[in-house]
């Protein structure tokens, strides 16, 4: 896969955007960074599109801008001479897939059926955005596709928004969804940028749907946890769970047997994506202990934690 194309699938959101007004991009794109969102496609359905590009990539040359709706050479070259790091189309023209290949841009067209999917595989494709995804059939739809072509991966677009993207980015096949709703035409229009920010921090919050998963109480000795796991469970009637490092009453207090991270212990948070969750809050400038990673049998990450505690206590993700 395309380097640019993984940094995508750890963002996992890509604003649509349609630019009438020129002067709107850079603070639009601004706004999209703030709110956690450091990714754009730039749609060619105006005549804006390639001097928005332009301005954004030279402005915030660290955000992921591509050019959307891309229909024909021409623009496909435009988009890249004007910045744009990815390509995106509606369908599968082989003559502008073909030249993308060529010139080395990444380039995801759009398919809805076996046969368009069969052409980016011939082109040597490994993602391909799949539009318009609700009308298309949905994750069934694209479930279904995983069966035969289970090499490949999607990025859906079209009728996606904050009631069903977490059904999206569930199924292991879905790189990325594109979708509009974050980025609403009115209020780019009024220029209410700060409500755009809002609205990305909310879209990147619930994609990444961060909840308690337990608090780990640093103890002394193996007797001082024992003691206390007794105590919450005599307060509450928590079930006693005996671990070699640990003992756990209920699911949402561990006594460790002996001191380990933290000065008083550890919170675990729990996260629907975790290496999108790194992603996300190393671009907010935190830091993890890449020593505490630990991996399932598919080296698939499902625990780490930060390099500095919070309010005495360590923090670690967890899948």
């Amino acid at each position: 896969m395309h380097d640019i194309l993984h940094k995508i699938s750890l963002v996992g959101i890509v604003p649509v955007i349609k630019i009438d007004d020129v002067e709107k991009a850079v603070p639009l794109a601004k706004a999209l960074c703030d709110g956690g969102i450091p990714v754009a496609e730039i749609t060619f359905r105006t005549e804006q599109a390639e001097e928005a590009i332009t301005r954004i990539t030279k402005e915030l040359p660290d955000m992921l801008v591509g050019a959307g709706t891309v229909l024909t050479i021409e623009q496909a070259d435009r988009a890249v001479k004007a910045g744009a790091k990815f390509i995106v189309s509606p369908g599968l023209n082989p003559k502008v897939v073909e030249h993308c290949i060529k010139i080395g841009i990444p380039i995801t067209p759009g398919c809805s059926n076996p046969s368009d999917i069969e052409q980016a595989l011939e082109f040597g494709l490994d993602v391909v955005k799949f539009f318009p995804a609700e009308a298309a059939g949905g994750i069934k739809m694209l479930k279904a596709f995983s069966g035969p072509y289970g090499n490949l991966k999607f990025m859906p677009t079209g009728g996606i928004d904050a009631s069903n993207i977490n059904e999206y980015l569930s199924f292991p096949k879905v790189l990325a969804c594109g979708g509009s709703w974050m980025v609403p035409e009115n209020l780019i229009k009024t220029r209410s940028f700060d409500k755009i920010t809002s609205l990305a921090r909310e879209a990147i919050e619930n994609m990444l749907g961060f909840k308690l998963a337990h608090v780990g109480i640093n103890c002394e000795s193996e007797e001082q946890a024992s003691e206390v796991a007794g105590e919450f469970s005599n307060l509450f009637s928590f079930g006693l769970i005996d671990d070699n490092s640990s003992i756990f009453a209920g699911n949402i207090i561990e006594l460790m047997k002996t001191p380990y991270k933290g000065t008083h212990g550890h919170i675990a948070i729990k996260t629907n994506y975790i290496d999108r969750a790194v992603f996300y809050l190393t671009n907010k400038g935190y830091k993890f202990e890449q020593a505490t990673a630990k991996y399932d049998a598919n080296n698939n990450l499902k625990a780490i934690y930060l390099e500095n505690e919070v309010g005495g206590f360590g923090i670690h993700l967890v899948q």
